[in-house]
């Protein structure tokens, strides 16, 4: 093989592999049927979490470590008066979650819906 090909050869061959090799970030709040998971991707301990669902059913853990996954299935989120979030019936509209980090400063994360069809390709309301 030429010299003049042989560069642009192994150029692409390493780049097709270092594509090949990518891993895209973990999202912190991700939900996969009736099981939500939350993963610490910071380099800190989340302590005294809540995660909350549609704003009022709650769930909370004394700490996720970093690195590590936290998993709950959506029907042991409660509210205040006892009521259990019902998968076969109820929709998941809103996910937050709110922890302390080690120095006692507040962590909040939201998780992002996505509006489909055309009401997302035109901006219609949420």
């Amino acid at each position: 093989m030429p010299r003049g090909l042989l560069v642009p050869a192994v150029a692409t061959v390493a780049s097709m592999l270092s594509v090949g090799c990518y891993k895209p970030p973990k999202e912190p709040l991700k939900l996969q049927g009736n099981v939500i998971v939350v993963t610490n991707v910071s380099k800190d301990e989340w302590t005294h979490v809540e995660i909350w669902l549609n704003r009022n059913f709650r769930m909370i853990t004394p700490s996720i470590p970093p690195g590590r996954e936290f998993q709950a299935t959506l029907d042991t989120f409660v509210t205040g008066f006892g009521q259990r979030f019902n998968f076969k019936r109820m929709q998941v509209t809103d996910v937050r979650l709110m922890a302390k980090l080690p120095d006692g400063a507040p962590l909040e994360l939201k998780m992002p819906f996505y509006v489909g069809g055309l009401e997302g390709a035109f901006g219609g309301k949420r």
